[in-house]
């Protein structure tokens, strides 16, 4: 049995902005989610080649034990979950594969997630030319990044929403309650929109409606956080180049390595939250 869903998140910045502001989070967020043994491990982060497409290839293990369910547990050997995450970066297109540890339960469980970043307010429709039919049964989950409703209690941050934040360097912000309105009315300020397209396939009988809504809430959950935190960091990151990018990656991949071996203070508080 395979599902889909669709979300489309809409940003005041640029498609070319939003690379730069991308990695940079990712470097940051996995930071705040390693040590004690668990978090995230960097094997590789190298640029490759298909034909004529051309990017930056990721292979990440996620080594979490606190951060799931507890059915997922009864089902995973040892408790201890393992997530290999393979990416495919030729933006501002991005192919994301994620699946479990084990080769055995590859073709059990799996996870696609494709975007594409486009400077429009997110009005196109089956961006990822999906077949007509499959399409129609692709659910659509609308995510704002504004809308403090869209985030649990645990998630908030009030240094983190969008609609309190106002960029020192760009002044972009605080988002209201019409910001997309005013986005589109404002020439001066870029915008974009990141359409994300989530698979997933699994073979776990009688587990599949858990399955199914455990992934929907957690996938919607990280793309609401994740870009939330994006906006809201736009200072940190907005006059980086790509270069300043590989290096802070090249940093954040040591520090993530010493972090996951000595068992950070920061990593064990996140395990017990």
């Amino acid at each position: 049995s395979a599902f889909s869903f669709f979300s489309r998140v809409v940003l005041p910045c640029s498609v070319e902005e939003y690379q730069v502001g991308q990695l940079y989070s990712v470097a940051e967020a996995s930071k705040n989610e390693t040590g004690g043994g668990e978090g995230i491990e960097v094997l590789k982060n190298e640029p490759y080649e298909n034909g004529e497409e051309k990017g930056q290839y990721t292979h990440k293990i996620y080594h979490l034990k606190s951060k799931v369910p507890g059915f997922v547990k009864m089902i995973a050997p040892e408790g201890a979950l393992v997530f290999h995450e393979k990416a495919w970066n030729a933006y501002p297109y991005c192919r994301t594969s994620e699946f479990h540890l084990n080769e055995y339960m590859k073709d059990d469980f799996f996870i696609k997630i494709e975007t594409w970043h486009k400077p429009d307010m997110g009005a196109l429709e089956n961006v990822h030319g999906l077949d007509p039919a499959t399409w129609k049964t692709v659910e659509v989950v609308p995510i704002d990044i504004a809308d403090r409703e869209q985030v649990s209690s645990s998630d908030y941050k009030p240094g983190e929403d969008p609609a309190l934040f106002q960029s020192v360097k760009t002044g972009r912000g605080p988002l209201g309650p019409n910001w997309k309105k005013e986005l589109m009315n404002s020439p001066d300020t870029p915008h974009m929109c990141a359409y994300k397209l989530v698979t997933v396939k699994f073979k776990w009988w009688g587990l599949q409606n858990k399955v199914e809504n455990f992934i929907h809430s957690q996938e919607k959950r990280i793309f609401t956080n994740f870009h939330r935190q994006l906006f809201c960091w736009i200072d940190g990151w907005v006059e980086l180049t790509m270069e300043d990018i590989r290096r802070m990656e090249d940093q954040t991949q040591k520090e993530l390595q010493e972090m996951r071996q000595k068992g950070s203070v920061r990593g064990t508080k996140a395990a017990e939250d």
